[in-house]
């Protein structure tokens, strides 16, 4: 008769009639088990391949153990508040976590890859750089620690878990089109593909609004000095001549620039009648609703999308220690228009 596999922890108690509680503490010690608790236990481990590991005794007895969170930057309050997020989820589910910020280097997120294996932690969660990441840093990450990656995807075969940026975007676009002038697309650098994806459903949005998209490129350095470069693409085009009096950056940070720019040009910003552009964003970084005017953006549900990446974690962690084929699931948390005084 072939063993039986079992998917999760909560399957193997549930076939061996007893709480996980009860199956933790026979796997930390089988005689801190009644004698006819013991039978059953090891009768349904005879029948199965189950084989625990010290991840699933850990797990199942909420004894804490190390998990690994590689970032982009920590400078970035919007990366601040999501590793804040899953520090929180992670302490929650009894995990103690150790944060390494690439600092938006190649060479760091490698050397960051390689402290985690020799940490020997029980699970990583990545935000990778995108395309700056070099191929294959995360390999062997991959082969021998359970992974799970946020914001931007690690491949097919790792569990991810991000923002909807086309139902953001999407919903962005048709509050600007049907409260004023169609909005112009402002572009940040191509740093990874959620650009692309945001530019796609600004297309498609714009035309099914009737309009026809109109986008100003980035063809410039590639830098997470996105304040900075959205200042300079602002200050380029009131040289050159506004495309448009609605101007919706591709993130909030670009946003944060390109109002700057205008203030310091003598333009007002807002969405009364006598401003002159409207400017929109996209993320609903922390200090967005601080800046002046306020920012209309799009707000990524930080807090779900961590609560989500380090429940998928520990899924990953517990089937894997199970010696079953992890299926990788990738899920998407909306977001939600957030309407303030600049558009």
């Amino acid at each position: 008769m072939a063993a039986k596999t079992f998917k999760s922890m909560e399957d193997f108690a549930k076939a061996c009639g007893v709480s996980r509680p009860t199956l933790a503490k026979y796997f930390n010690n089988p005689m801190d088990v009644k004698p006819v608790t013991r039978g059953r236990i090891e009768a349904v481990l005879k029948q199965s391949d189950f084989e625990p590991n010290s991840f699933v005794r850990h797990l199942s007895n909420k004894m804490a153990i190390n998990v690994g969170i590689i970032v982009p930057t920590i400078y970035d309050p919007f990366f601040a508040k999501f590793t804040s997020h899953i520090e929180t989820a992670l302490r929650g589910c009894d995990m103690r976590p150790i944060l390494i910020s690439s600092k938006t280097s190649a060479d760091l997120e490698e050397e960051a890859v390689e402290r985690m294996l020799d940490f020997k932690v029980a699970g990583v969660i990545v935000a990778p750089l995108g395309n700056l990441s070099r191929p294959g840093i995360f390999d062997r990450l991959k082969s021998e620690i359970p992974v799970v990656s946020f914001d931007v995807p690690m491949g097919d075969d790792v569990p991810f878990v991000s923002n909807d940026h086309s139902f953001g975007m999407k919903a962005m676009v048709q509050y600007l089109c049907r409260s004023g002038e169609p909005p112009v697309l402002i572009e940040g650098p191509h740093l990874t593909d959620n650009v692309l994806i945001r530019q796609k459903a600004y297309r498609q949005t714009m035309k099914a609004e009737g309009h026809e998209p109109l986008i100003v490129d980035f063809d410039s350095e590639v830098s997470w000095e996105m304040e900075r470069l959205g200042r300079e693409q602002m200050q380029r085009l009131l040289t050159e001549g506004l495309p448009g009096k609605t101007l919706l950056c591709s993130n909030d940070r670009i946003a944060f620039g390109v109002i700057s720019a205008a203030c310091e040009a003598g333009l007002k910003v807002g969405r009364e009648r006598d401003d002159d552009i409207r400017v929109a964003g996209h993320d609903d970084h922390p200090l967005s609703q601080y800046f002046w005017p306020s920012l209309t953006t799009t707000a990524q549900d930080t807090e779900t999308i961590a609560f989500e990446t380090v429940q998928q974690l520990v899924e990953v962690i517990e089937t894997q220690a199970l010696g079953v084929k992890v299926v990788p699931r990738r899920k998407q948390v909306r977001s939600t228009l957030m309407m303030r005084r600049s558009a």
